[in-house]
């Protein structure tokens, strides 16, 4: 599902007038007439089109994310994909105000990147990470990672937002993101740390234990880098259930 295959943006246009016009073969903005909608719809939809074109041509996120309801924003996800900005951060506990970040990794292009308390992790270089990104993605982040670091770090991190928790609930997956990875099949190296090893290992750090600082970031690493696996698996899966069974989309 790409975002110009999609109508339902459109003032009076709703899943099942979108669907009607999939049906109806109308399954790309370059496709539409409006011989199926009534005239008034139609205008919506021709004048939403135009405006909506050049937006997609300048890589606009920002319109996209404000234009479609916040459950169908999933469908963001295609178009951006390549340059999304994939992150996750583990802390010391779950209140910013006496709780500390303690590794934020960030995954983007195919590289994976993790910024560590004490060294490299501050304000100035997470702004750099997100302040670009089209798009960002995350597992519960819009409540917890995005707060807690613009609280930690006097951050504002505006970027449109694919909070993975959300599609998955559509698709009855539920639980945290070990949980979910599990049930659709996403392997681990360490299926046996969880939120509380991570901070169980940055205390043994704390206390000079090296490796456990190896173990925190790699566990970190592999909680970001699949939620890129989750992501396709999530929209593939979106795409199929409100989808026609013959769409070619």
């Amino acid at each position: 599902m790409r975002i110009e295959n999609s109508f339902i943006p459109i003032h009076g246009v709703g899943e099942t007038t979108e669907r009607r016009l999939w049906e109806a073969g109308i399954t790309h903005w370059e496709e539409f007439d409006g011989s199926v909608v009534g005239p008034t719809t139609a205008d919506r939809i021709g004048e939403f089109v135009d405006v909506a074109t050049d937006h997609l041509r300048r890589g606009d996120a920002r319109f996209f994310h404000d234009s479609f309801p916040s459950g169908e924003r999933w469908r963001l996800y295609e178009n951006f994909r390549d340059d999304a900005l994939f992150f996750d951060i583990e802390t010391t506990g779950l209140d910013a105000a006496r709780h500390d970040v303690t590794t934020v990794s960030v995954h983007r292009g195919g590289d994976t990147e993790t910024l560590i308390r004490g060294d490299d992790l501050d304000a100035p270089r997470l702004r750099e990470r997100f302040v670009d990104a089209p798009l960002i993605v995350s597992f519960n982040g819009a409540r917890f990672d995005v707060p807690f670091l613009e609280d930690t770090f006097d951050l504002e991190i505006t970027a449109p937002h694919l909070d993975l928790m959300y599609p998955c609930r559509r698709l009855d997956l539920t639980g945290g993101l070990k949980r979910i990875e599990a049930e659709v099949g996403i392997g681990r190296d360490r299926p046996d740390l969880a939120g509380k090893d991570a901070v169980r290992l940055w205390r043994e750090y704390e206390r000079g234990d090296e490796a456990a600082l190896d173990t925190l970031v790699s566990y970190n690493r592999e909680d970001t880098e699949n939620l890129r696996t989750l992501a396709d698996l999530v929209t593939d899966r979106l795409h199929e259930a409100c989808c026609p069974p013959d769409a070619t989309f």
